[in-house]
């Protein structure tokens, strides 16, 4: 009876300090959106998406910020997914138990923990030192090198849940492989996929620390990305410190419109996701 006792003790001690923490976690989540809408809603105008950048007290907005994130985006996952996507396909299909499988998702694995800020270091002394500048260019080599882990990650184990039966109908019936993969395999993991992508959409729209090293950013209108580009968290970051209220007010607006792409993004992706399921 008393090791029952304890047992139920145990228990319940470990389950009021779960519910504890996971209560924290909600009142701080909670906290921070409150923050959010609370400075973000009062920012937020017409001004903010079709002004561009003008000095303090003008009225400026964020269009050029927008767009030049949306041009960025838009490249780094025109780059990313598709390579992700043939590296998660190979290490699904081909890789299982190679030793170039083994070092592929290990590198891979390396990526996707790696601090952003490395990966913006990299690229600068790639792509900026030698060209002689920031440019967009840059700053879409490193969100698409963000962008490629997370669907490399995704996509092998979307195609790793496909059930081996399929693949073997289809052999049985004399595919070739590379219609299993396009034909079956894709097409039974697509949600999954897509999801991956998503996700990588997330993560790359929020980073700024790359940014800082590749695109640094453009008070201008400017879509050429031979250039510095705007971007929003750049403006954010560089807003937030100002000594001026309209453009504080700027970057809250910033922070908002990013948090509720994000959000966006994953509710999307966990609709998609509950549909394949």
């Amino acid at each position: 009876m008393a090791s029952l006792a304890r047992r139920r003790a145990t228990d319940y001690t470990v389950k009021a300090i779960s519910i504890g923490f996971a209560g924290l976690s909600l009142v701080l989540l909670a906290w921070i959106i409150w923050t959010l809408l609370s400075r973000g809603l009062p920012a937020l105008g017409p001004h903010v998406f079709t002004r561009i950048t003008l000095p303090p007290g003008a009225g400026g907005g964020l269009l050029n910020a927008i767009v030049g994130s949306l041009i960025q985006i838009a490249m780094a996952l025109v780059i990313g997914t598709p390579i992700g996507l043939m590296c998660g396909t190979f290490l699904a299909e081909n890789g299982r138990g190679t030793h170039i499988g083994n070092v592929v998702r290990f590198v891979n694995d390396v990526l996707l923990s790696a601090p952003s800020i490395l990966i913006g270091l990299f690229v600068y002394q790639l792509l900026v030192v030698p060209f002689g500048g920031f440019s967009g260019w840059a700053g879409v080599a490193a969100l698409a090198i963000l962008v490629i882990p997370v669907v490399v990650r995704t996509t092998e184990d979307m195609l790793a849940l496909v059930p081996i039966g399929l693949r073997e109908a289809a052999f049985a019936l004399g595919a070739p492989q590379w219609k299993v993969v396009t034909m079956i395999t894709w097409r039974a993991a697509r949600a999954g996929i897509t999801t991956g992508v998503l996700l990588a959409l997330a993560r790359a729209a929020g980073e700024t620390a790359p940014l800082l090293f590749t695109s640094l950013g453009n008070n201008g209108w400017s879509v050429s990305l031979n250039a510095p580009m705007a971007s929003l968290p750049i403006a954010i970051y560089q807003y937030a410190a100002s000594p001026f209220e309209d453009w504080v007010a700027l970057a809250w607006a910033g922070a908002l419109l990013i948090t509720a792409g994000v959000l966006a993004l994953n509710i999307v992706s966990r609709l998609v996701l509950a549909k394949m399921k």
